[in-house]
């Protein structure tokens, strides 16, 4: 049995509101959605991550949201994306226009607002 692996990994830097146009692209071009995920940086601004698959290359698109910036959703290209976007707004206080499925701040239970950025 042959094992593939992943053998390239590549990242592009993307302003936020290039977000949406370059996911649509992605998605035109036939690759999937494997994941999204967030952290703070130590200046206050949210990197943000969103990770495609075609063929086991991996494309990764980073984009750093100012705090009190919203972010466009990729649920309209993506629609499991809702599940990433509404964890990243509940722990990091990101938030997003056109999210297709929002929970509005209640996707988990947490006991701090946004626990993973408490500053807001």
């Amino acid at each position: 049995m042959s094992e593939k692996k992943f053998m390239i990994q590549n990242f592009e830097d993307v302003a936020p509101e290039a977000l949406l146009p370059r996911v649509k692209e992605m998605k035109a071009g036939g690759y999937r959605l494997g994941q999204a995920c967030a952290t703070k940086q130590l200046d206050g601004t949210i990197f943000v991550l969103y990770s495609f698959d075609l063929d086991h290359v991996l494309y990764n698109l980073k984009v750093v949201v100012p705090a009190d910036m919203k972010l466009q959703s990729v649920t309209g290209e993506y629609w499991s994306a809702f599940i990433y976007e509404n964890e990243m707004h509940d722990l990091f206080g990101i938030k997003f226009e056109n999210l297709a499925l929002d929970y509005d701040g209640r996707f988990f239970k947490v006991v701090t607002p946004t626990p993973w950025n408490p500053q807001n």
